[in-house]
C-alpha cells in the first residue's frame, strides 16, 4: 500500500477518451473511457466520486480507478454531479443530477463508444459519498441500475449526520438534521431505502477514519433482514482511500466483487 493513503486523489491519470454531457449544467458530464482489448461488449461501468458532496473534490479523483477498470476491459464513465458550496449543489439537485446521469450514461456512451456497451443496466461504483449516491440511484431507478459496488459508503444519513462526519457534510447536503427535513432524509437516506432489488456488494475497511465501518454493517444487516441481496466484505488492514487505488492491496478485491456484480448479466 501506498505509504500515504491520499495520494491516489493527485495521481496523474490518462486523459479519458471522450466527455459527454446528461444536461445543460457544466457539471452535468460524465469522462469515458473504452475499454482495453477486443473481448465482448460488457455493461457499462459508472464510477460516482466521493467528497462528502462537496465541490472541492471532482470525479478526477476517480481517474486511476477508471483507467485501471477500462485496462481490465470495462466500459468506464466518470459520474460528475452538482455539489454543496456551488451554485445548485446540494438538495435536491446533488441526488437528481446523479440520477438523469446514471439513466442516460449508457445510451451516451453507447453512441460515443459504439460496440464496446452491453444491453444490460450499468454496474455502479460508488466510494464513500458517492457509495451514497449509488445506493440512492439504485433504490429509486431499480430498473436502470444492475448492480452496486458501495466503497465505504455514507450509507445511513443519519447516523452520519449524529456522528457529524465531515464536519456538517450531511446537514449541507439535505438543509439541516433529521429533525429539521425529515421527509428529505426519509428520500435520500439509504437506510430508510432497503431493500435494494440489485444485488450489491459493500466493501468497508476496518481501519477506516472517514466513515466508520459500523455504518456498513448496520445498513448491510438490515438490508439482509429485508431480503436484499446484499453483502458485506470487511478489509481489516485497509483505511478509507484504498478501496479506490488499483496500487493497494483492497485492488484485487474491489476487481473481484465487480466480477461477481457481472456474473449477474
Amino acid at each position: 500500500m501506498p505509504s500515504d493513503p491520499r495520494a491516489v486523489l493527485t495521481r496523474p491519470a490518462p486523459e479519458p477518451d471522450v466527455t459527454v454531457a446528461y444536461g445543460e449544467h457544466p457539471d452535468q458530464i460524465a469522462d469515458l473511457r473504452r475499454p482495453v482489448g477486443s473481448g465482448p461488449p460488457r455493461p457499462l461501468v459508472v464510477v460516482v466520486h466521493g467528497g462528502f458532496w462537496r465541490a472541492e473534490y471532482d470525479r478526477r479523483h476517480t481517474g486511476p480507478l477508471a483507467a485501471a477498470l477500462a485496462a481490465l476491459g470495462h466500459p468506464v464513465a466518470q459520474l460528475e454531479y452538482r455539489r454543496t458550496g456551488q451554485p445548485g449543489g446540494g438538495w435536491p439537485h446533488t441526488l437528481t443530477d446523479v440520477l438523469a446521469g446514471v439513466s442516460a450514461l449508457p445510451g451516451l456512451a453507447g453512441a460515443a463508444l459504439p460496440g464496446r456497451i452491453a444491453p444490460a443496466p450499468p454496474i455502479l461504483i460508488g466510494h464513500s459519498a458517492g457509495g451514497h449516491l449509488a445506493l440512492y440511484a439504485a433504490a429509486h431507478a431499480p430498473g436502470v441500475v444492475g448492480g452496486v459496488l458501495a466503497l465505504a459508503p455514507v450509507a445511513d444519513l443519519t447516523e452520519a449526520y449524529r456522528l457529524d462526519l465531515d464536519a456538517g457534510a450531511v446537514a449541507a447536503l439535505l438543509g439541516g438534521g433529521p429533525a429539521d427535513v425529515p421527509e428529505r432524509y426519509a428520500t435520500a437516506d439509504p437506510r430508510s431505502l432497503v431493500p435494494l432489488r440489485q444485488r450489491t456488494v459493500v466493501i468497508h475497511g476496518t481501519l477506516d477514519q472517514h466513515v466508520p465501518v459500523g455504518i456498513s454493517r448496520a445498513y448491510v444487516a438490515a438490508g439482509r433482514a429485508a431480503g436484499a441481496d446484499v453483502r458485506l466484505v470487511e478489509l481489516p488492514e485497509c483505511e478509507h482511500f484504498g478501496l479506490i487505488d488499483p496500487e493497494s492491496a483492497a485492488w484485487p478485491e474491489i476487481t473481484g466483487a465487480l466480477r461477481s456484480l457481472h456474473e449477474d448479466h
